[in-house]
């Protein structure tokens, strides 16, 4: 696309470009800019017809956002900000800088910027912050008729049309209708009597993860959200749900990796502050591991008698930190989808205790045999499977309980989980392997 796109402008077929910008997708044009040299930037999106361009600019990385910004003039920007809707607008103004969002707020009516101010005071995660105030909203009396001349009205203005809520006179929800059953309805058929009185709404300050899941669950394409006095303020859309669960699950990804969650993309964070990200909790891990070592330092007598022993500590400590990740990465999963709740924890560790002396069976056999046919050992076949049954066991513990812990002490669950685990889990294996190796074999600790 980058190439055809140069090429109509290096030949300064400018009317083609215009005709052939109009058959990309909107959802396409992010990552075209993304390739494009700043210099064509600006050109590129005054060929692209006004409709599409704002359904594109919402969807721009916010470097581009900003270069758009400072090669309009206030016409143009006036123009964008027209056709953007209140949310997105939001969001744009928390990415810019301070002299980008001064020209924004003068470029904006003057009654969007107090909804704009009030919309940027809720909490940075509630569903407030998420949500858009541009909804269509009728009243009880009404036939389908006119709730369908109000839609063809004022449509165009709102960001869905597909739910439609029915208020009250003090804006409180009386009820809900879609698009469908307006659509297929008589006439003179009056609102009230079609429309579903049975309406789960959000708070403005509930939690905005909790109100993505919510999407999943009950398959909406619209929440609305109410105020304290249970007047409906906003809604909040599945596209505005689904950067959120995306947003979460990258964060998550990042604790689970023991690296600080970063706001920017990869790219655009400095090596710099990706380093800074990560150094606390390597340290803190590199710091842990000197238990590890003063445990071996322990049983130096013990490994200096059977030397071939310290050949299975990476296997051991590995086994037992993959089997640990492993839990505790369903146990998070389950956690986040409410599957698992703190309620379930015996359940939970029960299931994890017969998975994990299953598994550890089949690793000891499989090992034991192996050592038999490798070394003719029948101790050390013995002392290696125990070992590894009592490590895999204790890691599917500890992969079931520290997440739960977390959230029982209402910490992130993610951040017990690979790095964290593995740690836990090298200190308590070593211990349980030299410990098994000691008594089987009749060798002595050197304290």
């Amino acid at each position: 696309m980058r190439e055809k796109v140069l090429q109509f402008i290096e030949e300064k077929k400018f009317n083609d470009l215009r005709i052939y910008l109009q058959s990309v997708n909107s959802a396409d044009l992010p990552s075209l800019f993304d390739e494009l040299e700043e210099e064509f930037i600006l050109v590129i999106y005054r060929l692209l017809p006004k409709e599409k361009a704002a359904e594109a600019f919402a969807e721009f990385d916010s470097d581009i956002q900003e270069k758009l910004i400072n090669g309009f003039t206030d016409k143009e920007l006036q123009s964008v900000m027209d056709e953007l809707f209140m949310d997105d607008t939001v969001d744009l103004i928390e990415e810019m800088p301070a002299n980008v969002v001064k020209r924004i707020l003068k470029n904006i009516d003057p009654a969007d910027r107090k909804i704009i101010n009030d919309l940027l005071n809720y909490p940075e995660d509630s569903a407030g912050s998420i949500m858009t105030t541009e909804f269509i909203d009728l009243k009880e009396n009404m036939t389908v008729e006119q709730a369908l001349h109000k839609i063809k009205r004022i449509g165009l203005e709102k960001e869905t049309i597909y739910n439609c809520y029915v208020l009250s006179a003090s804006r409180k929800v009386r009820g809900i209708i879609d698009l469908k059953s307006l659509v297929i309805a008589e006439n003179d058929v009056i609102i009230k009597d079609i429309m579903e009185t049975n309406v789960i709404t959000v708070s403005t300050l509930e939690d905005q993860e909790n109100v993505a899941k919510m999407f999943d669950k009950y398959n909406f394409l619209a929440i609305p959200v109410v105020d304290t006095e249970n007047r409906l303020v906003g809604i909040i859309t599945i596209d505005d749900a689904l950067d959120v669960l995306q947003d979460e699950v990258a964060e998550d990804f990042e604790k689970m990796a023991a690296i600080t969650p970063s706001e920017d993309t990869y790219f655009k964070t400095s090596v710099f502050k990706h380093a800074r990200n990560r150094i606390v909790w390597l340290i803190i891990l590199m710091l842990s591991s000197i238990v590890t070592g003063a445990i071996i330092t322990k049983y130096e007598t013990a490994f200096s008698a059977v030397p071939l022993l310290v050949a299975f500590i990476p296997m051991i400590m590995g086994t037992t930190g993959n089997c640990g990740s492993q839990t505790s990465t369903l146990i998070i999963r389950g956690m986040s989808n409410d599957e698992i709740a703190l309620k379930d924890y015996v359940k939970a560790v029960w299931r994890e205790f017969r998975v994990a002396l299953l598994v550890s069976l089949m690793l000891g056999l499989a090992n034991g045999i192996r050592i038999m046919v490798q070394y003719q050992n029948l101790q050390l076949a013995i002392v290696v499977a125990l070992s590894l049954v009592g490590t895999v066991i204790l890691a599917g513990f500890l992969g079931c309980t520290l997440p739960m812990l977390a959230r029982k002490i209402n910490i992130d669950p993610a951040l017990m989980a690979t790095p964290v685990i593995t740690t836990v889990s090298d200190m308590c294996s070593v211990l349980i392997f030299f410990k098994i190796a000691t008594i089987i074999m009749g060798l002595e600790v050197n304290f």
